[in-house]
This record gives C-alpha cells, sequence and structure tokens, in this order.
C-alpha cells in the first residue's frame, strides 16, 4: 500500500515560543550587524565631506551619506519591533511556565495529602496515649527498683545533733592544729645568758644564790 499511494510526510512538531524567540532573536542581531555597517559608511562619507569643498561633488558624497542614513533609519524601526515582539512573546513563555510549575506544584501537594490520609489511618491516637501511660509506668517501677538496691544495711541510727556537735569540734581542732602563736611565745622566752655564771649572786630578796638561782649555803 506504501509503494501505490506513498508515505504521508510527518507532521512537523508545532511551533513553541521558545524556538520563535530564538528566530526573532537572530534576525535582530542580523540587523544590528547591518546598521553597524551603515555606521561606518556613515562615518567614511563624513570624514571625505570634511576634506572636501562646496560644491557638486560634495553634493553627490552628502546624497549618498542621506541615503545611507534613511536605511539605518529603517533597519532601527525594524530591530525595535523584533525587540518588543522577542518581549512580549518572553513574557507569554514566562507566564505559561508559572503556570505548569504552578499545576505540578498542585499535584505534588494533592499527592502528598493522600499520603498523609493514608498514613494517619494507621496512626491511633489511643495507641499512643496507652503506650505514653506504660513507659511512664515502666519508668516509675524503674526507679524504685534502683532506691531498693541502693538502700543500705546495718547502718545505726545517728543523731543529727551530735554529728553537728562533732562538726564543730572538728572545726576547733583544724584550727587549733592551725595556730602558731606557740612559735610566737618560743620567741619571747629569755634569752640564754652568754660567759660564765658569777659566784656572786643575790635575788630579789637579797639572798646569795648559785648559778642555777638557788640560794647558796654559808660556809661553816
Amino acid at each position: 500500500m506504501n509503494r501505490i499511494f506513498g508515505r504521508g510526510k510527518p507532521k512537523a512538531p508545532p511551533p513553541n515560543l521558545s524556538d520563535c524567540i530564538g528566530n526573532v532573536d537572530a534576525r535582530a542581531e542580523s540587523i544590528d550587524k547591518k546598521i553597524a555597517r551603515l555606521d561606518a559608511e556613515l562615518v567614511k562619507y563624513k570624514d571625505q565631506m570634511k576634506k572636501m569643498r562646496d560644491g557638486p561633488s560634495k553634493n553627490m558624497v552628502k546624497q549618498k551619506a542621506m541615503r545611507v542614513l534613511k536605511q539605518k533609519r529603517m533597519y532601527e524601526g525594524q530591530r525595535e519591533q523584533l525587540a518588543q515582539q522577542s518581549f512580549n512573546m518572553e513574557q507569554a513563555n514566562y507566564t505559561i511556565q508559572t503556570l505548569k510549575d504552578t499545576k505540578t506544584t498542585v499535584d505534588a501537594m494533592k499527592i502528598g495529602a493522600k499520603e498523609m490520609k493514608r498514613a494517619y489511618k494507621d496512626v491511633k491516637l489511643d495507641q499512643i496515649d496507652d503506650l505514653q501511660d506504660q513507659l511512664e509506668d515502666m519508668m516509675e517501677d524503674a526507679n524504685e527498683v534502683q532506691e531498693a538496691l541502693s538502700r543500705s544495711y546495718g547502718t545505726p541510727e545517728i543523731d543529727e545533733d551530735d554529728l553537728e556537735a562533732e562538726l564543730d569540734a572538728l572545726g576547733d581542732e583544724l584550727l587549733l592544729d592551725d595556730d602558731s602563736s606557740y612559735l610566737d611565745e618560743a620567741s619571747a622566752a629569755p634569752s640564754i645568758p652568754e660567759g660564765m655564771p658569777s659566784d656572786s649572786k643575790t635575788n630579789k630578796d637579797g639572798v646569795l644564790v648559785d648559778e642555777f638561782g638557788l640560794p647558796q649555803i654559808p660556809a661553816t
């Protein structure tokens, strides 16, 4: 059948805004190149006119420059139109893409909402409350077990007043241990007499005493 009637031509893909924007921008770039070439010609003609005297030759060059300037103005108008077309298509393309993204976001949110509902069906609040109560009871039981294991055995009961009195006395003993006043008393003791003791010494009552401070026995 294909040999008799031939194959149909494949359908061309429908145009999209991105391709259209690219084509318009390419045309605008081509026009920019033409305008640049015309600007170079205008500069050349202007330099020639500066060096020429008034007369038919200068007028001829002036006419050429005017013709080039008209072409430049025409290309500039076309460039402005293409730039506006490209801008309008870009705005439309942006709006379309935004709508597509919004639809995708909404679809994803719907799927997420369905999944959340399905997940909540498996969650029972009563079971969670019961589980929390069971955990709390287990923690209390564990604390009671720890208290029972840490209980002391055979420890005599001691009066707190006796402990406080012992603590105060212990503080006084520590203060006495730190007292260094005995060193001051030792430094204030009378010094050892220097030299040999004298045989003729009297005490405060006028009685003769020996070197040890004892009363001497009179010789018979």
